[in-house]
């Protein structure tokens, strides 16, 4: 087994702040989203956007996963967006209030041409999809299913509880159907989902409990909206070591049976089977540990 960059912490940076954007690969998130929508005025759109470019291109990222959040395609500023990010080639560009599989159609079309124009590899940059409406939760998945780019779909709780006409509480459970309809819809589809953002940053300790609790709906990470607030969602994400040992001996287990051909075998004296199995591989892969289904499945 290998170890892999999980995608517990994507950490939101506003596009026009130099000072944050040259620190930001050191900050410890699994993933930068490097926002040019609802941290930039519109005035300051233009030079958010080449600020974006500028440190995409200058600095070293390594393996940490960098996504670029364009404005809506109800907008005047997409297109100039996408025209100078996807030169750069962000590992991904997330697309806001996207309400129906039409916007991710339209978002696929000119990045290919773009990509085409450029010599990238067209549909080599992917597409995370915002869900930010009661629309959207409607369509999540077709959404979720409407791109070969799509490869994850994220919760926007403070738009939703807006257009749903609810105020966002600690607790949540307000969004709760909403967060699940989510990841139904990405399971579904086989591709990653984002929760949505703690908004009190002197909150730790309500931070780690949301975190965990979307960690336990089956999220693959969640966004942070401060450099304080990665490790706490890092740590709320993260199996216990008891539980990444147990995964490791369920794995190491399945691996002989397959080579032996035994159909049913037990570990610490319970039966085990392909649930199991998969649920071990979800354990290691949230701690980071790779390990190759066709192994032991």
């Amino acid at each position: 087994m290998n170890s892999v960059r999980p995608r517990r912490s994507m950490l939101y940076m506003p596009g026009n702040n130099p000072n944050m954007l040259q620190n930001c690969c050191c900050l410890g998130a699994d993933g930068l989203l490097l926002d040019l929508e609802d941290a930039v005025s519109p005035e300051c759109k233009d030079e958010a956007r080449r600020l974006v470019v500028y440190f995409m291109r200058k600095l070293d990222f390594g393996n940490t996963e960098v996504t670029v959040r364009i404005n809506g395609t109800d907008t005047p500023w997409w297109r100039d967006d996408l025209k100078e990010i996807i030169p750069a080639h962000p590992h991904a560009v997330r697309l806001p209030k996207c309400n129906d599989p039409s916007d991710i159609r339209e978002l696929d079309s000119v990045i290919s041409k773009i990509e085409a124009e450029e010599g990238i590899p067209v549909g080599s940059i992917e597409i995370h999809a915002m869900i930010e409406t009661a629309e959207a939760v409607e369509r999540a998945s077709e959404i979720a299913r409407s791109c070969k780019r799509v490869s994850a779909i994220t919760l926007g709780g403070q738009d939703l509880a807006a257009d749903i006409g609810v105020r966002r509480s600690k607790e949540g459970v307000e969004i709760l159907y909403a967060r699940s309809r989510v990841v139904i819809a990405a399971k579904a589809a086989g591709i990653a989902c984002f929760d949505t953002v703690f908004t009190d940053i002197n909150d730790s300790e309500g931070l780690y409990k949301e975190a965990s609790l979307a960690a336990q709906l089956g999220f693959t990470g969640k966004a942070a909206i401060h450099p304080s607030q990665v490790r706490v969602i890092n740590e709320a994400f993260r199996p216990t070591e008891k539980a990444i040992q147990q995964a490791e001996k369920i794995i190491a287990a399945a691996k002989e049976a397959k080579i032996k051909g035994i159909g049913a075998y037990a570990v610490d004296g319970n039966m085990v089977d392909g649930p199991v199995v998969k649920q071990a591989l979800n354990v290691l892969a949230q701690a980071g540990i790779s390990c190759d289904p066709a192994e032991v499945l």
